[in-house]
């Protein structure tokens, strides 16, 4: 009977990524989201279609929260980009 030689077990390369965004991105993201849910919670309580809330205050609220996260998934601090060598 032949002997097989022993499988080695492949260990992956622990190589370091960087994260994809860092903690200001997060910080951001969540404070868009807050005021998405504050917006539609004081629509909510304020029960009136017509009301001033609804018509006047909240469509700017909630298209500049829509486009706050939006630009808080596409920042980068400069910090990041000398670390990675690009230059601007």
């Amino acid at each position: 009977m032949k002997s097989s030689p022993k499988k080695q077990q492949k260990k992956p390369d622990e190589k370091k990524t960087a994260m994809p965004l860092g903690a200001v991105n997060y910080l951001m993201i969540l404070l868009g989201v807050v005021l998405i849910a504050a917006s539609y919670g004081i629509m909510l309580i304020e029960k009136n279609i017509d009301g001033v809330f609804a018509l006047f205050v909240s469509p700017f609220t909630l298209i500049g929260s829509y486009v706050w996260i939006i630009f808080a998934v596409l920042y980068r601090p400069r910090t990041l980009k000398k670390e990675t060598g690009q230059s601007s």
